[in-house]
């Protein structure tokens, strides 16, 4: 036998003499031996995980699934491939092979190769993923991704489907909040949702006497209707095989989700980068390698004659050969263009807009104002695909339909089913449309992503995480979501109710960014938004819902404004001001007065979109007209106004009579008080006395 095969062997020199007790379990020999080959396969990748990190060759994260693989094996077989749903976690090596994964599939993204077809290369090492037999794509986040398992869950339940989402996950990450949030609403909702826990008693260094009120995570969970706990010794794959039937009876029985949790050992460090020995005894460790998965199974397999040395000894000269083999090859392929960075940050946006022309629309169709026109759009693109749904905060409340009246009469029209209420949980409501969207490529979910702008914060990790999906996916997936945010001030809403968040959301990639302020861009860019794959937040300033003065007749059927386009609302020559949101309406006030009273011609431009931006827009009036004046309503520092500035000084500074000005609102939190809240955000007459200046110069 050569070298290399002699030392694939499981050292049996330190075999667990802990015995297996099968639960009068039947399993045909053939499947056990094939479980053994899993096992072993997976543990051979595990070291030649860690010998390439060694030899400096790729894997530089690499997570050992060592002491889980009793668990993993049997989540893997558990799972259908093209019909479940698996979120695995960055240590499921073993789960991912068992479940689909081919040896050449887990070293390709071991070493980060185009070839991978978790990310390509774009996503870290040791986080598998095979979208096209639904094996997901997940992030670094801990434990993020069971909000999509339960949004994906969600609609298995509504299409009245039979598949079953799998969340996997270790003890640390069941101290997050959204794992408390997921679990919740899917009890809540009885959701066909199984939540893996593999407890190793560790959260990297971290004990789990330091992590959770409970050694037994799920005991934390002991108190919510509907869920089902079962716990299995995560070592032993017979008490996995047992535990995994009684959750899957339960969970396909319609009565609720059901927790997995498997007590494991952590044979190895956390990661690469992690030396357990600096804060693990001798003794511990030498103690969790008696409850080594594999050398128990193998065991097994030799007391209870189910298999010979020989015939064990085969299955792993044969998986030896197998890892050799597939890194020899693997080894060799192409690793990622750099001229392919850039590709796959946001989906090409829905190619067939026709924006009407404002001199055309007839003056006999509807005058509607800004909310009655995202109303009427939402409504008319819901009759046009089936498979559109909404949900969010206070949405779908007999006849309230949200705070601001923006979804009133949806469910009305289309149902519970499609349109309801979620939780005040925004994490929560953001996170399972991202897992919503996974179940039909031709789903769009609108979310009322917080009530207020101001309180989206909660859901950040979900809309980041959300931003990266079709990139990390290597254009895979895209969730597409349209996310609503009622923002802005002069309500008198104070704290928490009056903040303008556009200018922090146009610094992400990954996102649209649009803000219409009048009826008819409403109409168009609501069209555009859910017709086009992938995340547009589409922002409302509700200080504008009601004003007259948005108000427009209702376009054409076939009116759809196209991304990152502005629209030039009033044409002049002596400066222009490029704005967007409620400071539009300001702008264009400054305009008529300052014409009629000194005479001064000003061209005032509506972005409409901030991401994509119509950089072509803002270069021709500056050209145009030598000077400009950027105004918005976030706070001036840091504002969205700065980059503006910045494109027009790199790309149109010769064109310049003057010096870029811009207005905004004061670096404050907007306040309670009228008065307060006057003095801090932008007012006509800012924008009136820097036009004057500017116009000066």
């Amino acid at each position: 036998m050569s070298e290399t095969v002699a030392s694939s062997h499981v050292d049996t020199a330190t075999t667990s003499v802990l015995p297996l007790d099968d639960f009068g379990i039947s399993v045909h020999t053939n499947t056990l031996r094939r479980w053994y080959q899993l096992m072993h396969l997976g543990r051979l990748l595990d070291q030649k995980a860690a010998l390439y990190v060694k030899q400096a060759k790729g894997w530089s994260y690499h997570a050992a699934c060592s002491g889980h693989e009793g668990a993993q094996l049997i989540l893997g077989v558990s799972f259908r491939p093209n019909k479940d749903f698996l979120f695995p976690y960055y240590r499921d090596l073993m789960t991912c092979l068992a479940a689909g994964l081919t040896v050449e599939e887990i070293i390709r993204n071991g070493l980060s190769k185009a070839t991978d077809v978790a990310s390509g290369g774009r996503h870290m090492s040791n986080h598998f993923a095979k979208p096209s037999i639904r094996i997901q794509n997940v992030s670094s986040v801990t434990g993020n991704h069971t909000l999509h398992a339960v949004g994906v869950a969600r609609a298995i339940k509504k299409y009245n489907s039979e598949e079953i989402a799998y969340s996997s996950n270790g003890d640390s990450a069941v101290s997050e909040g959204y794992v408390y949030e997921a679990i919740s609403g899917a009890a809540r909702e009885k959701l066909p949702v199984v939540f893996v826990f593999q407890n190793n008693k560790y959260g990297i260094s971290v004990p789990i006497v330091e992590q959770a009120a409970n050694e037994n995570v799920a005991e934390n969970f002991s108190g919510f209707k509907d869920v089902k706990i079962v716990n299995v010794d995560g070592t032993n794959v017979f008490d996995c095989w047992r535990g995994m039937q009684e959750v899957l009876d339960y969970v396909q029985s319609g009565k609720g989700p059901a927790i997995y949790h498997a007590d494991c050992v952590r044979l190895q460090s956390h990661s690469n980068s992690d030396k357990h020995e600096l804060y693990r005894s001798v003794e511990e460790i030498a103690e969790a390698q008696m409850y080594d998965p594999v050398k128990r199974f193998r065991n097994y397999l030799l007391s209870e004659g189910e298999a010979g040395e020989k015939d064990l000894a085969a299955i792993e000269e044969e998986n030896a050969r197998l890892v050799e083999e597939a890194a020899v090859k693997v080894e060799a392929e192409p690793d990622p263009d750099p001229a392919t960075a850039l590709k796959f940050i946001i989906p090409e946006p829905y190619a067939d807009s026709q924006e009407d022309n404002p001199e055309t629309i007839d003056q006999e169709s509807p005058l509607l104002s800004l909310r009655e026109a995202i109303n009427e759009t939402l409504k008319e693109e819901f009759r046009r695909n089936p498979n559109t749904f909404l949900w969010g905060q206070d949405v779908a409340s007999k006849e309230k339909g949200g705070v601001f009246n923006v979804t009133k009469g949806m469910q009305q029209e289309f149902s519970s089913r499609r349109v309801f209420n979620a939780p005040i949980a925004e994490d929560f409501i953001v996170g399972t449309a991202n897992g919503f969207c996974r179940y039909k490529e031709d789903i769009w979910v609108v979310i009322e992503a917080a009530q207020f702008a101001d309180y989206i914060w909660p859901a950040m990790e979900a809309l980041i995480e959300s931003s990266h999906e079709y990139y990390r996916s290597n254009g895979q997936f895209a969730p597409n979501m349209v996310m609503r945010l009622a923002g802005g001030g002069y309500i008198g809403g104070g704290l928490y109710h009056s903040q303008s968040v556009d200018g922090t959301f146009a610094s992400l990639p990954g996102f649209r960014v649009v803000v219409p302020s009048f009826a008819d861009d409403a109409i168009g860019l609501m069209r555009m938004a859910m017709r086009s794959r992938g995340l547009t937040f589409y922002m409302e300033n509700k200080f504008l819902y009601n004003q007259f003065f948005t108000k427009s007749h209702k376009p054409s059927p076939n009116h759809i404004v196209p991304f990152g386009k502005a629209r030039v609302r009033r044409e002049g020559t002596d400066l222009s001001i490029v704005t967007w949101g409620t400071p539009v309406h300001l702008a264009l006030r400054v305009a008529g007065k300052l014409q009629d009273e000194q005479g001064i011609n000003i061209e005032v431009v509506d972005l409409r979109t901030l991401k994509p931006l119509d950089v072509d827009a803002i270069l021709t009036t500056v050209k145009k007209t030598g000077r400009l004046l950027v105004a918005h309503e976030h706070p001036l520092f840091g504002g969205f106004g700065g980059e503006i500035a910045g494109i027009v000084a790199e790309n149109a500074f010769q064109y310049l009579d003057a010096p870029i000005m811009r207005v905004g609102s004061k670096d404050s939190p907007v306040p309670f008080s009228r008065i307060l809240e006057h003095e801090v955000l932008i007012q006509e007459k800012e924008i009136y006395d820097a036009a004057v200046k500017l116009a000066g110069f």
